[in-house]
């Protein structure tokens, strides 16, 4: 029994534990319970029916679900909360303990993990830190936000093994640790339909940082260094030049006079948006792999799905899916990066945000666009009302995604690419952005039919 079996046992012995929410992190959170703890009860809360047989639960079981699954919770000594599930009242007004596997991952390992967060691209880099480590034979795990709960990889841990972890906002929310290397990549308008304005999102994210030490260390995009990060600073930046970390025409310039040059012609990863996430890839591992090894890792690095993913070549239009934009500025960068672009596919749930830099964007960028769904006709709508608006005729609506692919197969000029970067959230149309990734490139193979 390692160190994290022994803490968590301790954690909730004689306690009576709820879990909230029976989802994937549930499940790990009871697996472990179940394994190497002896709480007084344990409950499960969920809005949807479990099954207790399809699940092998027990009949000591409590099982408590429907509408009304969270009037429960102060019947108990600490709930497991799974980052999905939104708390019907705020934290101050609970008896209760509200943790989290997160949480309880931290206080243990802290001091090894690499914690990732950010609006975009917290995914790409943490996927390629752990393979760049991996890959250079470093002990260590992935696991957070990417799938992969942290219950899962604990019961393999050793004092030496390096986690790297990404940290969605939700699972950072109520955190009252940080990890000893954070990663703070960016910060756009997102998930305002739950936390209603861009500074309640934003300290959330903070707890990434606002628990670290004096000597931890934080890697934090320039244009949101604050005052309040107790931590050690490495600010990085694309535009910044005087960042500790400045990367520009794919070299990487280092405070540390360690300056790397990015092998752009042998890297699959798209885009320059993808040089910023190289170099902070570059900057978290040079004490932890040589340049070499690093360098053969990049290069056999395969992108993520969904993000700016190469589909096929299909009516002599190449169709690109990144499915993952959520916000104007991926929108942007997409279009940026996709050789040759000559169409988009923009739209989805209507979250609230401001539109205005990606039509500001579209107004003088060459490129037709398709808007779809709820966001993307105010989107259409805002171009038509401009007065300043260059060249309208290139701007077009499609109710759904599947109108906007033929739509886009009959327009888009031979040897051109057609990217869909939505700039918007799935949900309520699709299950996330996977499915609609994954509609997008069905949609697209039925093109040669």
């Amino acid at each position: 029994m390692n160190k994290f079996c022994e803490y968590i046992r301790k954690y909730t012995e004689g306690k009576k534990v709820c879990i909230l929410g029976f989802g994937r992190e549930g499940k790990s959170t009871y697996k472990i319970l179940e394994k190497y703890c002896l709480p007084e009860t344990v409950a499960i809360a969920d809005l949807n029916l479990v099954d207790k047989e399809a699940n092998g639960l027990p009949e000591n079981i409590e099982l408590i679900c429907g509408k009304e699954y969270q009037d429960c919770l102060d019947r108990f000594d600490m709930v497991f909360k799974s980052p999905g599930i939104v708390l019907e009242k705020s934290i101050s007004e609970l008896k209760c303990l509200i943790t989290c596997e997160t949480q309880v991952f931290f206080e243990v390992y802290r001091d090894q993990i690499i914690g990732i967060t950010g609006t975009k691209g917290k995914s790409t880099v943490t996927s390629l830190i752990y393979h760049v480590l991996n890959e250079s034979g470093v002990d260590c795990r992935i696991a957070g936000n990417i799938g992969i709960p942290v219950f899962d990889i604990a019961e393999g841990m050793s004092d030496d093994t390096v986690v790297v972890c990404e940290l969605s906002c939700h699972q950072l929310e109520y955190m009252t640790v940080s990890p000893r290397s954070a990663i703070f990549l960016n910060l756009y308008e997102e998930h305002l339909d739950h936390y209603g304005t861009l500074e309640n999102y934003y300290n959330a994210k903070k707890n990434i940082y606002l628990h670290q030490d004096v000597c931890d260390v934080l890697w934090c995009n320039s244009s949101i260094v604050s005052d309040d990060i107790p931590s050690i600073v490495v600010s990085v930046s694309n535009t910044d030049s005087s960042a500790d970390v400045y990367v520009e025409n794919g070299v990487v310039w280092d405070s540390d006079d360690e300056d790397y040059e990015i092998p752009t012609d042998e890297i699959k990863l798209l885009g320059t948006h993808n040089h910023y996430n190289i170099a902070i890839a570059w900057d978290v591992c040079k004490d932890l792999v040589e340049e070499e090894d690093f360098t053969k890792a990049l290069c056999s690095f395969n992108p993520l799905a969904h993000r700016l993913e190469f589909v096929d070549t299909v009516c002599g239009i190449r169709w690109y899916d990144d499915s993952i934009s959520t916000a104007c500025a991926t929108a942007i960068s997409a279009l940026q990066s996709v050789p040759n672009v000559g169409t988009i596919l923009i739209g989805g749930m209507d979250r609230g945000i401001d539109y205005q830099p990606l039509v500001d964007f579209l107004s003088n960028f060459d490129v037709s666009v398709i808007c779809m769904e709820a966001s993307g006709k105010r989107v259409y709508e805002m171009i038509q009302a401009s007065g300043s608006f260059g060249n309208k005729e290139r701007i077009h609506y499609a109710d759904h995604l599947a109108e906007a692919v033929k739509f886009a197969a009959e327009i888009t000029p031979e040897g051109m690419s057609c990217v869909m970067s939505p700039a918007a959230a799935s949900y309520g149309i699709f299950k996330n952005f996977e499915e609609r990734g994954d509609t997008f490139k069905k949609l697209v193979s039925e093109l040669k039919n």
